[in-house]
């Protein structure tokens, strides 16, 4: 692969990331010459929408016909699928797996190809949503040469998103993004969950606290940590923190262990932002601890 110039791409798996990605990078210029799917009517319907891109029926089609291979299949399958097909040092292939490094695909690599992995630093629900979100987005880049490294580099950019690389455990890396945006549905659901005792539905609910969470995003982006952080806890309030701890405990006991670690942690956030001081923390922290013990607030 020649450093500087579009490599033709393919995609071998058409779920969600596969092809959000395979239209956006068609869509910013690059040619995607060949796709395949297990099931041939996804492969089909993706290869419709683009220009010049072919359906095959075998995932070694895609690595000969295209320069660069993208292995968008599932994360167990990843190893496996790599593992069956001939590879030569005119090949690349990229894995997307967010909590994977390149030596998930060292059979690849012994085989001469380069090897990288460029994963999303985004949500995606559906082809539609993802294609939205992606502009902005970071994206994890790792691979075995500075040329496939340029060249994924280029491709972020080409996408609106920014390139990273990291230090460390990757798997790290995925956590903490999990915690960010699937935990974060989780708590929604837990906290929309709870207007059924207010007399009405879930769905009502999560539409209220939605521009509630909308604009606690913008205060994260606008002034940051810890300066983001409002409410009871950022205020020293223990006794709203009281009252919370025992309606819980009466409507939502299955609730009360997540309020309370939430609760917890966010204590030495409102410390380092300075809105109380290391009396009304030990209260706040004994105030928690003393719900957890049984005792009464």
């Amino acid at each position: 692969m020649n450093q500087g110039r579009q490599p033709t791409l393919g995609f071998i798996g058409t779920g969600v990331v596969g092809t959000a990605l395979a239209e956006a990078l068609s869509q910013a210029g690059y040619t995607v010459v060949a796709v395949f799917n297990r099931n041939h009517a996804l492969g089909d319907a993706l290869a419709s929408r683009l220009p010049n891109t072919q359906s095959v029926d075998s995932a070694q089609a895609v690595a000969d016909l295209a320069e660069l291979t993208f292995l968008t299949v599932s994360d167990d399958a990843i190893a496996s699928v790599a593992d069956s097909i001939r590879w030569t040092d005119t090949h690349s292939a990229v894995h997307c797996n967010g909590a994977a490094s390149i030596e998930l695909l060292r059979s690849v690599q012994d085989q001469g190809a380069a090897v990288g992995a460029m994963h999303p630093l985004q949500s995606f629900a559906s082809v539609e949503q993802a294609r939205k979100n992606i502009p902005g987005s970071a994206f994890a880049i790792d691979t075995s040469s500075e040329v496939l490294r340029s060249t994924l580099e280029n491709m972020v950019h080409a996408l609106g998103g920014v390139p990273l690389t990291l230090q460390g455990s990757k798997v790290l890396y995925h956590a903490s993004a999990v915690i960010a945006s699937n935990y974060l549905v989780t708590l929604l659901h837990l906290a929309s969950g709870l207007w059924s005792h207010l007399g009405l539905s879930q769905a009502e609910g999560l539409k209220a606290l939605l521009p509630l969470v909308r604009g606690t995003v913008e205060n994260l982006e606008a002034v940051g940590l810890p300066n983001a952080l409002t409410g009871p806890i950022a205020r020293g309030d223990v006794g709203t923190i009281k009252r919370h701890l025992a309606t819980l405990g009466d409507v939502a006991p299955e609730i009360l262990p997540v309020y309370k670690e939430l609760a917890q942690q966010a204590i030495p956030i409102a410390l380092h932002k300075g809105t109380i001081d290391s009396a009304t923390a030990d209260q706040l922290h004994k105030t928690l601890d003393g719900q957890s013990a049984g005792v009464q607030p």
